[in-house]
């Protein structure tokens, strides 16, 4: 049954900066968003291999659940290049292509300057071939119910940007909650096929107004108080593959 549609499709290339609207993208079975969470800054040793990755808990790299800052920078990507942009109270504070020693290099001396308090160790940025820096060891699609955004906001009595959430996929028509009642269960989006795999707990990030970076909105307080729990938002692994963008239809069995 066709219930809802694709509203946003974001991916963040680098853990803990800006994302990237989406008009259309193309899912593979076993896969992220193509190339979602694909770089992440290092906040400290952690004995990452990039020729062996595997997956480091998120207190390991700067995140806006400790790292709030983050949100107050505006970052570009660029695919063709993986060229990252930052800039900072409207103006280009660094530039770095991210496969290069000298690009890296140049985004690493930003973050020690600018995060300089809230380091444990050299910035460093990381890159592990297909590796995803997801807050989840599994490879898997983030999707937000707009409906259980609306129900948050409410709630809190002021305005609740759905991008505090981080999400992959954002979904308009389903009821409050109700992705909620869909873990083990298959969907569609657009032409792919996924398995929902795990409710998503929601952690002090939330708090963090992606415009500003400052942490105004206690959504995890307000989940507790208002539904008994801290989830909002599902996770997905991608079964079957196939291309999905915004306002196609989202498929229920």
């Amino acid at each position: 049954m066709s219930d809802a549609q694709v509203q946003a499709i974001y991916r963040y290339p680098v853990k803990g900066l800006s994302p990237q609207a989406l008009a259309r993208t193309t899912l593979a079975p076993g896969q992220t968003v193509p190339l979602d969470r694909l770089y992440a800054i290092e906040n400290g040793p952690t004995g990452f291999d990039p020729a062996a990755p595997s997956y480091f808990p998120k207190q390991r790299f700067l995140m806006l659940m400790r790292n709030e800052r983050l949100a107050a920078l505006h970052t570009v990507f660029e695919e063709a290049t993986h060229t990252l942009t930052i800039h900072q109270d409207g103006a280009e504070a660094a530039r770095g292509e991210l496969r290069s020693p000298a690009g890296r290099l140049a985004i690493e001396a930003f973050f020690a300057r600018f995060m300089r308090d809230e380091l444990r160790g050299p910035p460093k940025v990381l890159f592990g071939g297909g590796h995803s820096f997801s807050d989840v060891a599994k490879k898997v699609v983030s999707i937000i119910n707009l409906a259980s955004v609306a129900a948050v906001e409410s709630a809190a009595g002021q305005p609740v940007n759905p991008l505090r959430f981080r999400a992959n996929v954002y979904v308009a028509g389903w009821p409050a909650w109700r992705e909620l009642e869909l873990v083990g269960r298959e969907i569609g989006l657009g032409a792919a096929r996924l398995r929902v795999v795990k409710r998503i707990v929601r952690c002090a990030a939330t708090e963090v107004d992606p415009e500003t970076g400052i942490r105004d909105v206690p959504v995890p307080r307000i989940l507790m108080d208002t539904v008994g729990h801290t989830d909002c938002g599902i996770y997905a692994e991608v079964i079957g593959g196939g291309a999905v963008g915004t306002g196609d239809p989202v498929v229920t069995d």
